[in-house]
């Protein structure tokens, strides 16, 4: 899975709309990331911008932002309402799918040395990059704010983690950063069929982390109740990593529970439209309905998908597509207004960005003609992996075809597994179809580099070794990947529907081109290494994954037949 970041860095202005335009120009213009939102507020005097894409490229992006900002902005001059210690405030990164809050931490830490390091700009780290846990608090590294930092710079306890100095001008103009982690934070209204703002707010306090303050004899009008430090001892809510209340829309006419979910591993979307379904039960009360409000990561609706799906004992081995649909349908995303995943799933937005043209996008016609035109690419790398991909496929059709089979229904999870395996080998081999034609353009690529002199000549030779073994590399991983599919058909053809038996049996013919294909590009590929030891550790590899293929798929082709000459 593609590694994806959020980043969201608070800029110190919020009324100057040629310095905003400045800052998020330089952060467009590093590449290689989507510009989601600028967010400026007066008040404030402050701009919080989102952008998201691969971790480097965001790494990059925060740099150029962080360094226009320095430029830009004088922090002596600064004044608003929302608290301050630095041009660039905060700059959190924020998982979005295929890394962990974890690799983001360490990320943080880097990106923050960096920003000491290059900008001459002190840093402190946050939240899950602090390196002590009183300065996982954001408020703590902001104590005192941008007037306090010339007695907290080089003052034991309260310097910054990074770029630690004497109070000098540069500090005065640029103040200070906290670079820090966090989970992504999920916004969510939850719709309710009243208008009743008190009876959202129950609602809100029953599931909300914090949950309510406890009152002498249970009463609701009762005194809260206090510790011996004078504190409201609260009763906690069902939901930990939330934050909630409740209130009424005009706009709509109905009262919500509005909901911050800041560790979706915790609770994730669909738990907390459950408990808040349960709670308002509880209270006569129904959900109608929900409204996320910005953008959610892929896996946030996915997942709810699948749970609704679980309980319906259906497969989980379907289209993503299918999937968000039972999630939108289950959470009524779509009540007030339309859900277009394009629009709301940070990971389809980025795939609106990127503009190539991709072979899967195709219609199979296309696809056709495209290899069919006099271009040498897509080839046959490409189209051994679509064929591994139509071989998976057949196996996840015949499994989910099992799944929903009548009579079968204690079965249901059996297949679903299977169906989710083949769903997840499908996925990596329709990404090796365009990965074999990348792999051919960066050949093509180094030919064109010069060859003049001997240091060009040498640069030009490794770059082609380089390309090379990148060529014959992703051929080998669409034959392990095909391989993979032999499981599935044959747990399919042995233990699924009868009536779908021919269909694995395709499935397994499929999968045996896809490997023998991709087999053919390794040997001619390999035969281009100057590396002979690498080659031959491939070449060896490759033949025996070639050989049990086919072994494979005669074994899978015994029970087929088997069955269908019954």
């Amino acid at each position: 899975m593609k590694q994806i970041i959020e980043c969201v860095p608070n800029f110190s202005e919020g009324r100057d709309r040629a310095i905003i335009d400045a800052i998020t120009s330089e952060i467009v213009k590093s590449g290689g990331v989507s510009l989601l939102d600028v967010d400026p507020g007066e008040a404030t005097n402050r701009t919080v911008v989102t952008f998201v894409g691969e971790p480097k490229d965001v790494i990059e992006a925060a740099v150029c932002g962080v360094k226009k900002a320095a430029e830009l902005i004088d922090m002596r001059q600064h004044h608003g309402a929302h608290p301050r210690m630095g041009a660039t405030d905060v700059l959190p990164l924020i998982p979005v799918s295929g890394i962990t809050l974890e690799e983001c931490a360490q990320l943080a830490r880097d990106l923050a040395k960096r920003i000491a390091d290059e900008l001459n700009i002190p840093t402190y780290c946050y939240e899950a990059a602090a390196f002590t846990p009183q300065r996982r608090n954001l408020a703590v590294c902001r104590e005192g704010e941008y007037e306090a930092l010339p007695e907290k710079l080089y003052h034991e306890g309260k310097a910054p983690d990074f770029g630690d100095r004497p109070y000098d001008e540069g500090v005065a103009r640029t103040g200070a950063t906290a670079v820090g982690a966090r989970d992504f934070l999920i916004a969510v209204n939850f719709n309710l069929n009243t208008t009743s703002t008190r009876r959202a707010n129950a609602i809100a306090f029953d599931v909300r982390e914090k949950g309510r303050p406890m009152r002498e004899g249970g009463k609701v009008n009762g005194k809260p109740v206090k510790d011996e430090q004078g504190n409201t001892i609260m009763i906690p809510g069902s939901l930990k990593g939330t934050k909630a209340i409740g209130w009424f829309i005009d706009e709509y006419g109905i009262a919500q529970v509005s909901m911050n979910i800041t560790n979706m591993n915790v609770t994730p979307l669909h738990k907390a439209f459950d408990e808040v379904s349960r709670a308002a039960a509880a209270r006569g009360l129904r959900v109608t309905g929900t409204e996320i409000v910005g953008l959610v990561p892929k896996r946030a609706i996915i997942d709810a998908g699948k749970h609704y799906l679980a309980m319906q004992q259906r497969s989980l081995g379907i289209p993503d597509s299918e999937i968000i649909k039972i999630a939108v349908k289950s959470m009524g995303l779509d009540e007030l207004k339309p859900f277009r995943p394009e629009e709301k799933i940070i990971e389809y937005m980025l795939d609106a960005d990127n503009k190539a043209k991709r072979l899967v996008d195709m219609t199979c016609v296309d696809f056709a003609d495209e290899t069919a035109s006099e271009s040498p690419a897509p080839g046959g790398g490409s189209i051994a992996a679509y064929m591994g991909a139509l071989g998976a496929a057949l196996g996840t059709m015949v499994a989910n075809l099992s799944a929903h089979k009548p009579g079968w229904d204690d079965r249901w999870e059996e297949f679903s597994d299977r169906a989710v395996i083949g769903r997840d080998i499908l996925d990596r081999l329709i990404a090796l179809v365009d990965e074999d034609t990348a792999a051919f353009n960066r050949i093509m690529a180094v030919f064109a580099m010069p060859k003049k002199s001997d240091e060009e000549k040498k640069a030009r030779a490794q770059a082609l070794e380089e390309a090379t073994l990148y060529a014959t590399q992703v051929p080998l991983r669409t034959m392990k990947t095909a391989f993979e599919a032999f499981d599935i058909l044959a747990y399919m053809a042995a233990n699924g529907n009868p009536a779908s038996v021919s269909d694995a049996g395709v499935g397994a013919l499929a999968a045996r081109s896809a490997v023998l294909g991709a087999y053919l590009n390794v040997k001619i590929n390999a035969a281009g290494l100057k590396d002979r030891s690498i080659a031959e550790n491939i070449l060896a590899e490759a033949k025996s994954i070639a050989d049990e293929a086919q072994k494979r798929e005669a074994e899978i082709l015994v029970v087929v037949n088997n069955i269908i000459d019954k």
